[in-house]
């Protein structure tokens, strides 16, 4: 079966942050474990900053055995005439298009040429159709999802969500679109970690993602300033350049200065390094579809407090972190609660459920299933998420 997936970045674009690495892992799962034959239309972008990554041959040749076409950035943070130039052949020869991509170029006039050359879609939201109290644009975006949704039939388009809350949030707003549930997945954690932990006042607080408002960092950094000073916090990932200014102003500003550290972009490499180091994480965004971060931390051993605004409300049954509000005062209490608790065991217990739970390979497999039902065309699509659960 050949999947054209289109999206506005691709690996390597990490400044893009987590949804980069979840997309290319996925890709690789599709190739390896399900036999798709895959190509990827994707731009050279890297980061909300206008960043560009060099590439080599076109299109490039990935080690997991397909093909992605990096079409050159003119202009704007992921435009890219290449792309639309090539969509119609590229569409025309796939079975299935695998769209990742939401209030971004290639998303309109991919739905609409899907639907001229009736070739079915499967959408990944990255839970960008999910609303918070500080939503930008909301006018804007309702236009856009209009047109969307025009271009959209439920035997045809799949929304493809991470969790049950996304689903609701996003057949709401898309209601020409069926909808099926199929995690992020996580790379298997090794077999032992060597690592200690530091616990009471020398605990190493870490946060690491996209710098962005709806992730609540500014409540972190005011929960840090009711916490012991010998508690620290390092912040990893990058954003745009006067947001990631005002947080650092901030920290500056509430005399954190020697106990929060900014270390913006952190690759792969570094990224492990920054879990090694941490006691625990911390996400206490406004809204996430997953939070493919916290999956991460636990497969690396580190227990997580998550905001009541993710879909982590197990964190708190299987023991390996706590599901909390995001107010400044509830961040604060959790991390005081932690300081003295049994980390590691709590640790063990994540990687045991990442393992159990969370492996690109059965992801892999509902997505590959999805893509057959729907280009075998044997039932509707209403009935998909049934089939995906029985398998």
């Amino acid at each position: 079966m050949k999947v054209l997936h289109v999206t506005p970045s691709f690996y390597p674009a990490t400044g893009y942050g987590g949804p980069v690495y979840s997309g290319y892992s996925l890709c690789n799962a599709l190739v390896e474990h399900c036999g798709i034959d895959l190509s990827v239309l994707t731009t050279d972008s890297n980061g909300p900053n206008g960043d560009r990554f060099e590439v080599g041959a076109f299109p490039t040749r990935l080690p997991g055995g397909y093909d992605v076409y990096y079409c050159r950035r003119w202009f704007g943070k992921d435009i890219a005439p290449g792309l639309f130039w090539r969509l119609w052949s590229m569409i025309r020869r796939a079975d299935v298009v695998h769209l990742t991509a939401v209030y971004s170029p290639p998303t309109i006039p991919t739905l609409a040429l899907c639907k001229l050359l009736g070739k079915p879609v499967v959408w990944s939201l990255r839970g960008a159709l999910q609303r918070w109290a500080g939503t930008t644009k909301p006018r804007t975006k309702q236009m856009f999802e209009s047109i969307c949704a025009g271009l959209c039939e439920p035997d045809r388009v799949v929304l493809h969500v991470t969790s049950e809350a996304e689903k609701q949030d996003s057949s709401e707003l898309i209601k020409t679109a069926s909808a099926i549930v199929a995690p992020n997945g996580i790379d298997a954690p090794t077999a032992n970690i060597d690592r200690s932990y530091q616990t009471g006042n020398d605990l190493r607080v870490l946060y690491l993602g996209r710098l962005h408002p709806i992730k609540g960092i500014e409540n972190l950094l005011q929960a840090m300033m009711l916490l012991h000073r010998g508690i620290t916090l390092s912040i990893c990932g990058d954003g745009e350049l006067k947001y990631r200014n005002k947080l650092e102003k901030l920290s500056r500003e509430l005399g954190l200065n020697c106990r929060v550290r900014f270390y913006g972009h952190v690759g792969n490499e570094d990224k492990q390094k920054q879990f090694m180091n941490a006691d625990l994480c911390v996400v206490p965004s406004f809204s996430e579809n997953f939070g493919i971060v916290v999956a991460e931390a636990l497969a690396a051993g580190v227990p997580v407090i998550a905001s009541t605004n993710t879909p982590w409300a197990e964190l708190n049954s299987v023991g390996c972190g706590l599901w909390v509000e995001n107010s400044y005062e509830s961040l604060a209490k959790a991390i005081d609660d932690l300081r003295d608790a049994p980390l590691a065991e709590m640790g063990q217990r994540g990687r045991e459920w990442m393992a159990r739970k969370f492996s690109w390979n059965e992801v892999a497999e509902q997505i590959a299933t999805v893509y057959a039902t729907l280009s075998a065309r044997r039932q509707p699509a209403h009935s998909l998420e049934s089939k995906i659960q029985n398998t």
